[in-house]
């Protein structure tokens, strides 16, 4: 569907953004707040010798038109002292909301220090007297405003980061933690990678524990979508799983209960997750598989091609269908053998620069190349990840998480 394009116009002030100083001059918006106190603004020159534009407003509807990406000051020229009980700052606020970006300057009367003093505590860059009020001081007071607001918001921003990056490893540990294996005598192994368009967090998810009973349980999910909340989804789904397993569900049951579970706490209806579950008997023999709409584990065995395990009774991912049911299915494992359970980012990279898809059948042809180069535990998940990335032309734009088991 096409779109039309609108006439050009000034952007409006929410769109403004943050002060700079330009090459080519400088731009002051004028907001008269005050008609019985008018004042004129004095003629400036900025270091390059031109003259300071200079936009002036009668009120804050007009100074929202005037408003655009070329104003890096704000002068708001205050009334006099309220003796009402009125915000006498009240302008200010709605300046500050509607240009949060600009550096903003307030004009006072002299007798009002009080007053100004409270508009810097309140957001704005510095204040003015009336009285003293010359092209030179003006000048002076505009550029340190403008950097002073440069270098709040570049604080801010690093500060912003740096509570982003604290928040995404703390997620990031929700959602990939250590596994719980003392006395199970298999080995685990695992790589996660969050996708390019995600510097820190990706929305995989997994988690390996050993019951009283002896025996391992296995999980690897991803939550659909990327972003903070799928990723909050995704630790209260690997959180529920761990509980719900040391309780004693599994198969079926456990998978039931962790749809509501998600039910309960996606934002959006549309939300959902794929998840894969293995129960491996305390003898290491044996193994219980079931699917919720998730590529199959990966077995491999000595003298034998890896080869994926059945897929027949998959059920469909977690918050699609209610009343869903998850089938578990019985494999055998024999003597020694290694698991690989991944999520779809491992397999769905490109194959060159085409359209095609690298799709099980070619992980599991690198899978093989690599065993029967001799590579197993860590250097084997190095080795296909590499591969993988190699064959996709750098890094894969879906998150990838993979882990081994491995045992004998």
């Amino acid at each position: 569907m096409s779109v039309p394009v609108p006439r050009q116009r000034e952007a409006p002030a929410q769109s403004a953004g943050p002060a700079t100083l330009p090459d080519n001059g400088l731009t002051l918006l004028v907001i008269e707040d005050d008609p019985s106190g008018a004042f004129n603004v004095p003629e400036m020159l900025d270091t390059e010798g031109n003259r300071v534009r200079i936009r002036t407003a009668r009120n804050l509807t007009e100074a929202s038109r005037l408003l655009t990406d070329g104003v890096q000051c704000i002068l708001l020229a205050l009334p006099g002292p309220c003796h009402d009980g009125a915000d006498s700052l009240a302008t200010l606020r709605e300046v500050l909301r509607l240009a949060p970006s600009h550096a903003v300057l307030v004009l006072t009367a002299e007798d009002d220090a009080e007053r100004a003093a409270e508009a810097v505590r309140v957001g704005a860059q510095d204040f003015l007297f009336r009285g003293e009020l010359d092209g030179r001081i003006l000048n002076r007071a505009i550029r340190y405003a403008v950097e002073r607001k440069r270098s709040d918001l570049a604080q801010r921003q690093l500060t912003e980061s740096r509570l982003r990056a604290q928040e995404n490893a703390r997620l990031e540990r929700g959602l990939l933690p250590t596994p719980l294996l003392d006395g199970s005598g298999l080995r685990f192994t695992a790589r996660y990678r969050p996708g390019r368009s995600r510097a820190l967090l990706g929305g995989d998810f997994y988690d390996t524990v050993r019951t009283p009973d002896g025996t391992v349980h296995a999980m690897i999910g991803d939550v659909c979508g990327h972003g903070p909340d799928e990723a909050a989804l995704g630790v209260e789904l690997r959180i529920a799983w761990r509980a719900l397993t040391f309780a004693g569900l599994c198969g079926d049951q456990l998978l039931g209960t962790l749809q509501q579970v998600l039910e309960n706490e996606r934002a959006d209806d549309e939300i959902f997750a794929t998840l894969c579950t293995v129960d491996i008997a305390p003898d290491g023999r044996r193994a219980g598989v079931c699917l919720a709409g998730h590529p199959s584990p990966l077995a491999i065995r000595p003298s034998m091609a890896p080869r994926l395990l059945p897929t027949d009774e998959n059920g469909p991912a977690l918050g699609l269908l209610p009343n869903a049911r998850w089938p578990r299915r019985e494999v055998e494992l024999g003597g020694a053998w290694s698991l690989m359970m991944y999520t779809d980012g491992l397999i769905e990279g490109r194959v060159g620069k085409g359209v095609q898809r690298l799709g099980q059948e070619g992980m599991v042809e690198i899978v093989a190349r690599q065993v029967a180069e001799g590579r197993r535990g860590e250097e084997l998940l190095d080795a296909t990840v590499t591969e993988v990335r190699s064959l996709n032309g750098g890094e894969l734009t879906d998150d990838l998480a993979v882990l081994l088991l491995d045992r004998g």
